[in-house]
């Protein structure tokens, strides 16, 4: 009886880290996803790639397994832009929405 009870703790426990780690992937796809099409958009708009840099930065974070939310160019004049995107969750995480990523590509702010 204690082997059973021992094995189905250990099971549900492999199960949830299982989870978490999907659940950790996927943020880091998200993040990853941003920063690259952030930086794509950045350089449309900095006129060193051709495009339009909300597009680019839609094509970017589909390549990389994400979907592009938010994407905005904030300070046209110092080239800042903010992309936001999104990795859907499979399984049993599904039914918590998607992991998502926030990135910003352009010059520091000032002090």
């Amino acid at each position: 009886m204690h082997a059973l009870t021992l094995s189905l703790v250990l099971g549900v426990l492999l199960v949830t880290v299982l989870l978490l780690a999907q659940a950790g992937i996927a943020t880091h796809r998200a993040g990853k996803a941003a920063d690259l099409a952030a930086l794509a958009a950045a350089d449309v708009a900095r006129g060193l790639a051709a495009g339009e840099p909300c597009g680019t930065a839609a094509r970017v974070a589909q390549a990389n397994g994400a979907q592009l939310e938010l994407c905005e160019l904030v300070e046209p004049d110092r080239v800042v832009v903010d992309v936001g995107t999104a990795v859907a969750l499979e399984g049993p995480l599904a039914r918590f929405g998607a992991a998502r990523g926030v990135s910003r590509a352009g010059p520091p702010g000032d002090p």
